[in-house]
């Protein structure tokens, strides 16, 4: 239940955080450069301890690992001049709502099952680290189509 709180606080704090520097006036190319980071760490601390906590540690680091690549292709676009689009399935909202799921899940499996498994967990994580792949792929064949490179 922590998790699920935990998870909707940090997405809320995010927004917050966006509505007070768009809205308020506060935005500064200063902002911009610590709003990613925290994402960053926030996204790879929580995706980690849900590797640890589903059984599966390698793939909540490898989640870990795609859901910062997936900010990385988008700030890469926006270095070569692109708006930066959050593209794909697995965007951080997307991602957190799955992992805010699995949670949901989890707590009721965990009546069920009396703690002994952790499928809902595990499933959330998979998609998690598979939506994170595809997303990388989209926007990195959304940049190639900007930049005039034909696909094949």
């Amino acid at each position: 239940m922590l998790a699920i709180v935990g998870i909707q606080m940090r997405l809320l704090c995010n927004v917050l955080d966006g509505l007070v520097a768009v809205e308020g006036g506060k935005k500064s190319p200063l902002g911009a450069l610590y709003n990613e980071f925290p994402d960053r760490i926030a996204d790879s601390l929580i995706l980690v301890a849900t590797g640890y906590a589903a059984g599966l540690p390698v793939i909540g680091w490898l989640a870990a690992l795609l859901a910062a690549l997936t900010a990385y292709v988008r700030v890469f676009g926006g270095a070569l001049g692109f708006e930066q689009e959050f593209l794909g399935p697995m965007a951080k909202q997307h991602r957190m709502a799955a992992l805010t799921t699995g949670c949901v899940g989890a707590l009721v499996e965990s009546f069920i099952s009396k703690g002994h498994t952790h499928y809902c967990l595990e499933v959330a994580l998979l998609l998690i680290t598979v939506g994170s792949a595809l997303t990388c792929w989209t926007r990195t064949r959304a940049i190639a189509t900007k930049l005039g490179v034909a696909h094949e």
